[in-house]
Order: structure tokens, then sequence, then C-alpha cells
């Protein structure tokens, strides 16, 4: 940590790294206070001794280097390692083997209000960080008034930190830590509280801070935000590195990982079902434009769900149709065979694979039950009705589909529409 930024060696350098945390301890392993609080447990007679108690391997030989001008996301599911990895990046931890060096200026912004003092007001922690950060009062007050600025808390800059709300404190916290200029910016899932503008307005500087030579790690669960700002991204899973790369590539593959084993393919003889029994949904797949199995549905893609049908008795203009709903269950869609066009007449039996094509996904980012149900032409009678028998699950959409990044929280569908200009 404290090498020159202008080295020609990589801004961050981790080599072999492992962390190691014992579960139920109540501070960072090689703290003061841990130390003292097991000697009190010890003395009292409570607790394993320190090498009989059990232990998680938060980050397991990690190894990686990020170049001073990159802007890399990590990602990963709870509990894969990223925050810890930023932790020890911000030496608020160390690590329990390996090796590790920063160089240059490191802001962080680990966990909300991180580096505040909550009796100080929200001007002298400004100038407390920024002396954390070895600038000189001068340096701070040059960039004070667009600190302030940009944080939008200056009704409340002489409050005592205490007094912030989450917001507040994350609005001036990320304002500290990307206009003091540090040559390492690292940022743990920013996105997850504040308004969507301040959330645009982070991304736009994190990028900015990127394109004046720095380097940011920014850590997220929001696959949009690390696809469209991050050029290379890591994924961290229960602690080991699984991938390194072109950003595309690696939430491709991770988002691949993270499907459901069997939900692209169901098979649904044997699940709870209503109906006549005249004949039974056997199977249901999801595939691409190109009638490949799909593991990954991301809003703009071309989709087809493949139905296999077995009719026990002859059925008259029996048609299936698929309902959609949001997580609430209010209903999104409803496409069916009858209203498409597709009469499938008098089925005497046997087996039917009936197909459904969407040419381009209109469903924004988010979780979908899926309700599928085969009826009777005429009398509506249900000859198999099987509801929210899966969940179809869309993820980010590829920006060379879409052609840009979507917000979150915008409503359940993109409409496949166009704007035009009228002088």
């Amino acid at each position: 940590m404290g090498v020159a930024p202008n080295d020609s060696g990589p801004a961050i350098d981790v080599r072999a790294v492992s962390k190691r945390y014992r579960l139920g301890a109540s501070a960072p392993e090689g703290m003061l206070r841990d130390a003292l609080s097991e000697g009190i447990r010890r003395l009292l007679g409570r607790g394993a001794p320190r090498d009989e108690a059990e232990t998680i391997l938060a980050l397991d030989t990690v190894s990686l280097q990020v170049g001073q001008d990159e802007v890399v996301g990590v990602i990963g599911r709870n509990g894969s390692g990223k925050t810890t990895l930023l932790k020890l990046l911000s030496r608020i931890t160390y690590p329990t083997s390996g090796e590790l060096e920063v160089r240059g200026r490191v802001a962080s912004l680990v966990e909300v209000g991180t580096g505040f003092h909550p009796e100080l007001s929200g001007r002298e922690n400004v100038y407390l960080n920024g002396s954390i950060l070895g600038l000189k009062r001068r340096e701070i007050e040059a960039r004070f008034d667009e600190i302030v600025a940009y944080s939008g808390v200056e009704a409340f800059l002489d409050t005592p930190i205490k007094r912030y709300s989450t917001g507040m404190r994350l609005r001036l916290g990320f304002a500290v830590a990307a206009h003091l200029f540090p040559d390492v910016l690292l940022v743990d899932e920013v996105l997850a509280v504040g308004d969507a503008e301040f959330q645009a307005k982070c991304l736009a500087t994190m990028n900015d801070v990127g394109r004046r030579g720095h380097t940011v790690l920014f850590v997220s669960h929001n696959l949009e935000a690390v696809e469209s700002i991050c050029p290379r991204t890591i994924w961290l899973d229960r602690g080991i590195l699984r991938a390194d790369g072109p950003s595309k590539e690696v939430i491709a593959e991770y988002l691949a990982a993270g499907a459901t084993s069997g939900g692209h393919d169901l098979d649904l003889t044997d699940v709870s079902r209503a109906g006549t029994g005249e004949a039974r949904i056997l199977r249901m797949e999801l595939l691409d434009g190109a009638g490949s199995s799909k593991e990954v549905t991301r809003t703009g893609d071309a989709l087809r769900m493949r139905f296999t049908i077995e009719f026990e008795r002859p059925v008259t203009s029996p048609y299936l149709g698929v309902a959609i709903s949001t997580e609430f269950g209010a209903l999104l869609a409803h496409p069916n065979t009858w209203t498409s066009g597709l009469e499938l007449g008098h089925v005497d039996g046997g087996v039917v694979t009936v197909e459904l094509h969407v040419p381009r996904l209109p469903l924004m980012p988010g979780t979908y039950p899926l309700t599928v149900w085969l009826n009777r032409h005429g009398d509506d009678v249900s000859v198999d009705w099987l509801e929210h028998i899966t969940s179809l699950n869309v993820h980010a959409p590829d920006s060379d589909v879409i052609g840009r990044t979507l917000p979150r929280r915008t409503g359940a569908v993109h409409l496949d529409a166009r704007w035009s200009r009228i002088d």
C-alpha cells in the first residue's frame, strides 16, 4: 500500500490471498477488540479455544491484477467473498495467507458511511476523509463545493452525521470518495441505496474516474450496471475466482451457472394438476430463437416455449395457453393457440408438440410465474391445468440487442417502440 501510483506495476496486485473467519467472531480477526472479547469469554468459560472454533474460508487463494486505468466489476452471489476482497484491499482486515499490494491513495465505500465519525458534522467529515487520504487542507477546500453540490446535503452540512439518513450518508460518502481523486476507488453495492437519479449519477461518476486514468473496483449485484461501465469483470464463487475477463462473457457464464437446474427443460409428468385428464402436458422446454436449449433468458431475446402434450382420449378443438404474471399476481400476458390463429382441430389421441415463438421478449428483468393450461374450445372446460408450475427468470438485456442499458425498476415490460422528432 504506499507505493507510488505512477510506478509501472499494477494498481492492485493480489497474490494467492486467502481469508479465514471464525464463525461467531464479533470483530475481524487480528483486531485488538476481537482478542480482548475472546479472552473474556474464555475466562468466563464460554466458547471454544481459538484452534477449535468453527471457521469459514471467505477467500481461497485468489490471485488477480488490476491496472492503473481499469474499471473492473466484481460479481457473485451473497457470501462469495466480494466484500471480503474489498475489505482486504481497504486494510479494514488482513489476509490469513498470501500477499496483496495496492498502489497509491485508496478511497473505499465498502459500507454506508465508512470512515465517517458520527459525532462530527458533514463538513468536518469531508475534511477528515480528505486528511485520511493524505490531502492538504487547501486541496480539500478546492473540491469542497463540488462535493457538497454533488451530495445534495447542503442544508445539513453542519449537522452531525449520526442525524443523517442512510441515503444522505451514502450520497455524502460517495461524493467524498469520488471527488477527492483517489488513485484506487473501491465501491461495494452503492446502488443498493438511493433513488434512480442518484444511482445513474454514481455510474456516470465511476465512468469518469476510470477515464481519468484511475482504478475502480465495483462490486454489485446489478449486472446491467456492471456490464455498462466495466469492460472487465471478475466472478467470485464461494471464495474462489471462477472467471476473469470481458464483462459480457463473464456475466453470461455467471448467469448460465446460476440458472435453475432443469428450469429450461421441465418434466411435468408427475406434478400436481387439475382438469378432466383427457390430455396431459408432459414437458415444457425453453429454447432460443434457433431452437437450442436456453438456460439464460434476457430482455430482448428471441424465446421459444415448446410443449409436449399426450392425449389419452379424443378431444375436439383443444387449445393451449400460458399465463404470465408478476410476482404479485398481476396478469401480464395470456398467449394461447386459439387467439394466435392456430387451430388444433380434432385430436384422436397420441402425442402432439406445440411451440410458442416470441421474437423479442419484452419483459424487464425479474421473475415471472407461469401457469400452463389446456382447454377445450366451446365450453372452455379445463383439460389440464398447471398453476404456477415454474417461473420465467428474465435477466439483464444484452446491450447489443436493446441498443442501450435499461434502468431497473421501470416497469415490467419493455415496449418495442420508436420515437421520432417532428419539427
